[in-house]
């Protein structure tokens, strides 16, 4: 299966109402290129799961949001965005906040069928509340469940053409736990090379998590 593509053809699998996972912390790691091509596909009701929604003034996934097309965040750093902040006390946007390791670790458990795990993170704090919490060893600890999405868009530095992806220092941050999460994968790649060309010492994500693979640019 030949998975490169154009974006506009990797995002076309994007329905309403479908769950999208967008990596990266700020605009580092963020694939910007999927997202601007998202901004132009005719969507909407999207459930947004990402680490924060872009910075103000449309950058990033800000754009998306403007354009209405989010009725949900799940995420742990909104307030970097303005917009977004606005939104949800205008009652245009749902927000789920989760601290950001658990962010991760959802998303991991997600991609690695664990039905759920128990972690001391927001243990005693509204963001337990109506959640299952148990004491271990004496300490509380709540019950979290995995954060599966439709849909992943994310970066790497460098793919083969089968999908073997190597990060980038910090942008490697949510990508990799995003891959596995998704039931599609899209990642957008600084640079594609031939299969063999990667140190398999580098390889984080492995090709069988990427369904479709769009070169910075094409």
């Amino acid at each position: 299966m030949n998975k490169i593509v154009t974006a506009e053809k990797a995002i076309s699998s994007i329905k309403n109402g479908d769950i999208v996972a967008v990596g990266g912390f700020g605009l580092i790691g963020c694939p910007l290129q999927l997202v601007d091509t998202l901004a132009e596909h005719e969507v909407s009701d999207l459930t947004i799961i990402s680490n924060n929604l872009g910075e103000p003034g449309g950058k990033g996934l800000g754009k998306i949001l403007m354009q209405n097309k989010i009725k949900k965040a799940i995420g742990s750093y909104f307030t970097s965005n303005r917009d977004a902040v606005q939104y949800a006390k205008d009652g245009k946007l749902k927000v789920e906040l989760v601290p950001q390791g658990t962010l991760g670790e959802r998303l991991r458990a997600a991609g690695a069928g664990l039905g759920g795990f128990y972690t001391r993170t927001s243990a005693g704090t509204l963001l337990a509340e109506n959640k299952e919490s148990r004491v271990i060893d004496g300490k509380e600890y709540v019950l979290e469940f995995p954060l599966q999405a439709d849909v992943a868009l994310i970066k790497a530095k460098k793919a083969d053409k089968l999908g073997n992806l190597v990060f980038s220092k910090t942008a490697r941050n949510f990508n990799p736990d995003m891959a596995m999460a998704a039931k599609i994968t899209i990642v957008q790649v600084e640079e594609l090379v031939e299969v063999g060309q990667l140190d398999p010492e580098h390889i984080i994500t492995p090709h069988l998590f990427v369904n479709y693979i769009v070169e910075e640019g094409k």
